[in-house]
């Protein structure tokens, strides 16, 4: 039978075009090449995410693979009717705890800190910075460095919840699902977050300025 020329050809879907959703449905139907196109999908947002929250990028990569067996291992529980990022954000999170817990252990430092009462109006921006490579400017590397040397002096709770919601842009009911927790609670949490974060940031520009004025 002739073809009808006024049918079209169907055309392959763009793999890079499917939803989480899709994506995680074709893994657990034994679609390998979709679980990697979930790992390339969350590569950088997940490892920024990770870096800012344990404070090495050797220890983020580590935890981002812990992340991803994890996944692997528990992506047949997981509810296709909830949204991929925050259940994958919730396992890196823990995931990035466990690993600071060990490293506390090891360095036998505290990452704790009095929680102060200031709020940090330029607090976004400065969260929306990128880790720098060896070729970037000088004065963005040291401000990359100041960001992160805050957020470490966060107690871990407090500085997952506040990279979720600036960092990744993550709702206050997306982390509620994600942590099974209240919203007022997030909002708390985040309150919390937000303070402390102004505080540890002030007092790393009161130490920089010192050091700038010793040096002059």
């Amino acid at each position: 039978m002739d073809k009808n020329p006024l049918e079209s050809e169907s055309v392959p879907q763009d793999p890079y075009m499917r939803t989480d959703a899709e994506l995680v449905e074709d893994y657990l139907a034994h679609d390998t090449a979709a679980f990697r196109l979930l790992i390339e999908r969350y590569h950088d947002p997940l490892l920024g995410f990770l870096v800012r929250l344990t404070g090495s990028r050797h220890t983020a990569e580590d935890v981002f693979q812990d992340t991803f067996l994890q996944v692997h291992q528990s992506i047949e529980s997981f509810d296709t009717s909830r949204t991929f990022k925050p259940w994958l954000f919730t396992i890196a999170a823990n995931k990035g705890r466990d690993a600071l817990r060990k490293l506390k252990r090891r360095r036998a430092v505290s990452l704790n800190t009095p929680l102060g009462a200031d709020s940090g109006a330029e607090m976004v921006d400065l969260l929306q910075i990128n880790i720098p490579d060896v070729s970037a400017p000088l004065d963005t590397a040291d401000l990359s460095v100041q960001v992160q040397a805050a957020i470490d002096t966060l107690p871990p709770r407090l500085r997952e919840i506040l990279l979720l919601a600036y960092f990744q842009r993550m709702t206050y009911a997306q982390i509620a699902d994600a942590f099974e927790i209240p919203i007022g609670t997030v909002k708390s949490r985040l309150h919390a977050a937000v303070a402390a974060f102004a505080k540890a940031w002030q007092a790393t520009q009161i130490a920089a300025d010192k050091r700038e004025a010793a040096n002059d």
